[in-house]
């Protein structure tokens, strides 16, 4: 069984910056893959980001250039690093692991507004 637990949502400036951290107890390895999708309210959940066990990245058009991924296998935390937020950034943020299953977490919220 794994536990992920996100931190580090909250309220912004348009323009402002970010950081989510997701940590995961339980057994997962570095060849694990793990990521961020988010949810907007009446809105589909979508895929922000993902990070394979070799490190490579993926990221969701809209966010490309702005959001950076990252992951510390020693800590078996991945990162989100948000800058350049923009109000439509304004959503439920959920990590996920992949192991023989997939695993969540709570969700966090990050409100992007004036």
């Amino acid at each position: 069984q794994v536990h992920l637990v996100e931190s580090g949502g909250g309220l912004v400036q348009p323009g402002g910056s970010l950081r989510l951290s997701c940590a995961a107890s339980g057994t997962i390895f570095s060849f694990n893959p793990m990521g961020w999708y988010r949810q907007a309210p009446e809105k589909q959940r979508e895929l922000v980001a993902r990070i394979s066990g070799g490190d490579s990245t993926n990221y969701a058009d809209s966010v490309k250039g702005r959001f950076t991924i990252s992951r510390d296998n020693a800590k078996n935390t991945v990162y989100l690093q948000m800058n350049s937020l923009k109000p439509e950034d304004t959503a439920v943020y959920y990590c996920y692991v992949l192991t023989d299953r997939l695993f969540w977490g709570q969700g966090t919220q990050v409100t992007v507004s004036s």
